[in-house]
């Protein structure tokens, strides 16, 4: 159902649209486009090219046909202003205006009408203007002056023309003639006094051949003799003209050929002169050129050998101070590196010294005691060291057996040697500690063991 509906309705547009582009009408080249019925002001509304919408109902259109059309008027017996008749059969050409007001006029008045019905109604207008035309002008005139005559009937005819919406294209008078003859006379008449005219210019002529001949004749002979005499005379005025001119030229021709010369030294002179100047200029100027070059490519070396020196002493300094700045930072890593290894074994051994305090549950004296007993190989390695390396070849002793305090001299020199030893007790004193026992007594209390060097417990002594 739905599908029935629109195919209506499509249907409908279509041959409305179909209906809407029917009426919208293209006007030729050749023709006028007439609206009329409703269309506003005027009857009508002419269209010459474009196109124009035509509603439907209200308003309706036709053409007009520019074409042109010929008429011919064979005009006969019409008065002149001598009220002498003539006939003049001529043709015209004649068509619809485009002018906006004549074509309204043409609407009004030709629409509807075919071609013959539009070239009677113009063919009566111009019948009537034509005979106007030729009762307001002479007979003379109008054989004579055609020119007046067509602009007289243009004037006249279009004018009419254009109110019934026409317009004159063209006028064509064949040929103009009269019943009385009057025309044709007035050509013999004209022939005749051409001819009389002619003849009488003949006989003057030839009248005035034979006087101006003989006439000439005389002036001839005269003006042969007075020529003669004035040869005679020119002759000889030229040949004194001719001597004096000789003299002259001559004298000319030595002041010329002074000054000539004159102008030649002048000229030479300057010439040399010139030459010795622009020579001078040539070397002056060669000289600055050669300056210039000398100058510019000393300057320039000069300049150059100046800007390598720099760009080096630049180069050299800047690869200075890139060495110094990397010799710097190796430095400074360097020693920072080994800052951080000092601060790591101080902090290890800090951290050593503390566990070793802690083991000795607070007790300092204890805890310096166990690090010195820990060292004592190094301690003891360090004392035998300082008399490894004494030499000694051979030992003479001359012993007296005098030596001190009951000892032999030897034994007092072993003594004496073992005793520069730095012994363990003076260490551990100097350390703010004292030796344990088991290491050995300090030698005061070694002393007072007694002289069999007995120890109160009944141990010898060991002397260090």
């Amino acid at each position: 159902m739905w599908l029935i509906v629109i195919s209506a309705a499509v249907a409908v547009v279509f041959v409305f649209s179909i209906a809407i582009l029917s009426r919208y009408k293209r006007c030729p080249s050749d023709k006028i486009l007439v609206i009329y019925g409703k269309v506003g002001k005027g009857s009508s509304k002419c269209i010459h090219g474009g196109a124009a919408f035509i509603w439907p109902v209200i308003q309706s259109y036709e053409y007009l046909s520019l074409r042109p059309i010929q008429i011919d008027v064979p005009l006969q017996n019409a008065l002149s202003k001598q009220n002498i008749r003539v006939d003049v059969p001529s043709n015209f050409t004649v068509g619809i205006s485009t002018r906006p007001e004549v074509m309204v006029a043409a609407a009004e008045r030709l629409l509807g009408l075919e071609t013959k019905e539009i070239e009677t109604i113009a063919k009566e207008i111009i019948f009537g203007q034509l005979r106007l035309c030729v009762a307001t002008m002479d007979i003379e005139d109008i054989n004579a002056d055609r020119d007046k005559f067509l602009d007289n009937i243009s004037k006249n005819v279009e004018g009419e023309l254009e109110k019934i919406g026409l317009r004159l294209i063209n006028v064509n008078v064949t040929d103009i003639r009269d019943e009385s003859g009057y025309i044709e006379s007035l050509g013999k008449k004209a022939a005749s006094e051409a001819i009389n005219t002619a003849k009488k210019d003949v006989a003057e002529k030839d009248r005035d051949g034979a006087i101006g001949e003989s006439r000439a004749q005389q002036e001839q002979r005269i003006q042969v003799a007075d020529a003669n005499a004035k040869a005679v005379e020119g002759e000889n005025e030229a040949k004194i003209m001719v001597a004096n001119s000789d003299a002259n030229r001559r004298e000319r021709e030595a002041e010329a050929t002074k000054r000539a010369v004159a102008a030649e030294k002048v000229q030479s002179a300057k010439a040399l002169e010139e030459s010795y100047r622009a020579e001078q200029e040539a070397e002056i100027a060669r000289a600055t050129r050669e300056k210039a070059t000398q100058e510019a490519d000393i300057i320039v070396r000069a300049e150059i050998e100046k800007r390598k020196v720099e760009i080096d002493a630049e180069a050299v300094a800047e690869k200075k101070r890139r060495e110094a700045k990397g010799e710097a930072d190796g430095i400074y890593y360097k020693m920072e590196a080994q800052a951080r290894g000092i601060q790591e074994i101080l902090s290890k051994q800090a951290d050593g010294f503390g566990k070793i305090v802690a083991a000795t549950a607070g007790r300092p004296s204890e805890a310096a005691m166990m690090m010195i007993v820990d060292k004592l190989p190094d301690i003891v390695k360090t004392q035998v060291e300082a008399i490894r390396n004494i030499k000694i070849d051979k030992v003479i002793v001359w012993d007296s057996m005098g030596g001190k305090d009951g000892k032999p001299a030897t034994a007092n020199f072993l003594s004496g040697m073992m005793g520069s030893v730095p012994p363990l007790q003076e260490l551990f004193k100097m350390a703010g500690l004292d030796l344990p026992a088991y290491l050995g007594k300090p030698a005061e209390e070694t002393k007072t063991t007694g002289a069999a060097g007995k120890t109160p417990e009944g141990n010898t002594a060991v002397d260090s």
